[in-house]
């Protein structure tokens, strides 16, 4: 009998960590932790294009989100987040005031946004620290290739993942399950889902800086894909 919780009880499970860090201030200093890899990862998406259309899936605070909208002229494109936590959703929202920066409650994939969330509809789509939280983590990646233009890019970044041995606790740690994978695991697993891997890096913390932890050693791993 498997120990995996329903899907519903997975979503609400993550839901629940989420909006308990979103109250306890935590958004903010996830974006100081992630914030100097996050912006590696976006200056690898192209976008250059007019109007351009950029999606952050899991967006927190929407701080990628705020990048993206400064990129915008008036009027043009359309700079987007996506979160399952309300508390997150409302706190981007509010740090987002006077900048043409959009934010949608919803789980992802199974968004109910149609009518935003249009295929081939974005030039890049960005994700920190989120997709192995999905209860199906291939269909997550499907529905990154359908909504990506051809030739739009998909930059995804993870802190759990096999070759980082100093996470794999954290599922038992948060009581929410999570999904393994190891570095040729994403890239087998963007490549099925129809995204070619251009890039793929383990984004290292400077020697010295946060005292010898997994975030010098091994690092985040940044998985970027490009639409076929």
């Amino acid at each position: 009998m498997s120990n995996t919780p329903p899907l519903d009880e997975t979503i609400r499970r993550v839901t629940a960590v989420f909006d308990q860090w979103a109250l306890a201030g935590r958004a903010e200093g996830m974006e100081r932790g992630h914030g100097p890899y996050a912006q590696r990862g976006f200056g690898l998406l192209d976008l250059s294009k007019r109007p351009m259309r950029y999606l952050d899936v899991g967006c927190g605070n929407g701080y990628t989100v705020r990048w993206a909208a400064e990129l915008l002229g008036e009027g043009e494109g359309l700079a987007l987040g996506l979160d399952g936590s309300a508390e997150m959703v409302a706190r981007a929202a509010s740090l987002s005031e006077g900048l043409p920066a959009s934010f949608v409650h919803a789980p992802f994939p199974d968004h109910g946004q149609p009518e935003l969330l249009q295929a081939s509809s974005f030039d890049g789509i960005f994700s920190m620290e989120v997709f192995y939280y999905l209860p199906d983590l291939p269909a997550g990646l499907a529905e990154v290739a359908r909504l990506l233009r051809p030739g739009g890019r998909f930059v995804c970044v993870v802190d759990f993942y096999a070759e980082n041995v100093a996470s794999h606790g954290w599922p038992d740690d948060l009581g929410v399950p999570m999904t393994l994978w190891s570095k040729a695991d994403w890239r087998s697993a963007f490549e099925a889902a129809g995204l070619a891997v251009v890039h793929q890096e383990q984004l290292r913390a400077a020697p010295g800086s946060d005292g010898g932890s997994w975030k010098e050693t091994v690092g985040s791993l940044m998985t970027v894909g490009q639409r076929t």
